[in-house]
């Protein structure tokens, strides 16, 4: 019954035109969310759709993420507004999915809205080509997915994500199940899509695709893995390695961009990394590791773009050369990128700190000479975050007398994304 209301309750949203209705109505929907007792199995189950421990967190992020995008909104947009509403209930729905074939299904309706937010609101020409990026290489990567879904459902007679497959082991079946994901996650070597996506997309694109379309790949590994236990186990060394290589190679590259908005591209890739390590152990405490990961990082990395985003504003421009000496120009916002650019390192105490510590704890579990590459990862993560706080922020500013300020919604919106960083870690139980 919960989830029809839910569902019905985003249907009537995706109707609504008026910004500040909606903003309040997907708070309640937020406080509904909340509210919904889940175990670390499916509850609440209608037909084909559920609810657990995962998709509750994910589904309380998207609405987070989504009000905040609305606001972004310098003015009303009706069809800005229905894009954004109707990606967040196919996401709301795909997370509820308990079905592989539905779940499939709203996992590629979810790029139609992104691609038009990135071609139709998007700064520069090549927002073309970075939506046929998008496009193409998550279309050509899920298809195999398809059909692998149909196979298991000819050979069980079911699609349903509480079943077993135990006796099922395949490289095959992993490798067309995997592609999938990690080309969303996404894994070094499947990213090309990633910074291009990113770059040109506008802020309200960028914090959406950066706070949840990138957990799609998260999510799905852990819900396949799970039924698919055995093909999984068989396969995870060849990702875990081309994971922990891609890590320490994307790191090198985010110190090499001259580009805000594309170092915070990287940074997500490297991020994520990290997470599908974690969920490739296939342990509890993996798992819970990917899944503080994703949060944080969905917070983390839509805040930063947000900050990104505000220098754009007033110096027309994402080139770290120009937007330097911002203390100058903005100093009530310098404030809040040295706390984004801490929490994107992993300072303590937020919720990335324990992400990643518990993601160190499994990965020593999975391969015990692992912790040599995560101190090489945090340590670059670190170095390249703070060059992006200190070479954003100091230095001189190309006038000497210029100043411009934040409003208030802008801080509104800041702070919306650093204090459930923070805050959760009182929660910890929830994960």
């Amino acid at each position: 019954m919960m989830m029809t209301l839910l569902t019905m309750n985003l249907i009537l949203l995706t109707l609504m035109k008026n910004k500040k209705v909606i903003t309040v109505s997907l708070i309640i929907l937020m406080m509904k969310t909340i509210s919904l007792t889940t175990n670390k199995f499916f509850n609440s189950i209608s037909m084909f759709m559920g609810m657990d421990n995962w998709s509750q967190l994910l589904m309380i992020l998207t609405i987070m993420i989504s009000t905040m995008m609305v606001s972004t909104m310098k003015k009303k947009q009706e069809t800005l507004i229905f894009m954004n509403l109707l990606m967040l209930m196919l996401l709301m729905m795909m997370f509820m999915s308990m079905k592989m074939i539905w779940f499939y299904m709203m996992f590629e309706m979810s790029l139609i809205p992104m691609m038009i937010m990135i071609m139709g609101w998007g700064y520069q020409p090549e927002r073309m080509m970075a939506g046929m990026y998008l496009l193409f290489y998550t279309m050509t990567a899920s298809l195999p997915l398809l059909l692998t879904i149909l196979h298991l459902y000819k050979q069980m007679n079911t699609d349903m994500f509480s079943m077993k497959y135990e006796h099922i082991t395949s490289n095959m079946l992993n490798m067309s199940i995997s592609m999938a994901f990690l080309v969303k996650m996404p894994m070094f070597m499947l990213h090309f899509w990633l910074p291009k996506a990113h770059v040109q997309a506008p802020i309200f694109g960028s914090m959406i695709l950066a706070g949840i379309l990138l957990k799609i790949g998260g999510l799905g590994l852990m819900r396949f893995s799970t039924v698919l236990e055995n093909s999984f186990l068989s396969m995870s060394t060849v990702w875990y390695t081309l994971a922990i290589l891609g890590s320490i190679i994307i790191s090198m590259i985010c110190m090499m961009q001259g580009d805000i908005k594309s170092m915070i591209a990287y940074s997500s890739i490297t991020h994520m990394s990290m997470c599908l390590m974690s969920i490739l152990t296939l342990t509890k405490t993996g798992f819970t590791g990917g899944l503080m990961m994703m949060i944080s990082h969905g917070l983390c990395s839509s805040g930063m773009f947000f900050l990104s985003n505000m220098n754009y504003e007033r110096t027309m421009s994402r080139s770290m050369y120009i937007n330097k000496g911002m203390m100058h120009f903005m100093p009530s916002n310098s404030m809040m990128w040295f706390m984004f650019s801490c929490l994107n390192m992993g300072c303590p105490p937020s919720i990335n700190f324990f992400s990643e510590i518990t993601i160190m704890m499994s990965m020593m579990s999975f391969w015990k000479t692992s912790y040599m590459f995560i101190m090489i990862i945090s340590f670059i993560v670190s170095y390249y975050s703070f060059f992006m706080f200190s070479y954003s922020q100091h230095g001189q500013f190309s006038s000497n007398y210029a100043f411009s300020n934040a409003n208030i919604k802008e801080y509104n919106l800041m702070n919306f994304h650093l204090w459930p960083l923070i805050l959760s870690t009182f929660m910890m139980e929830m994960y």
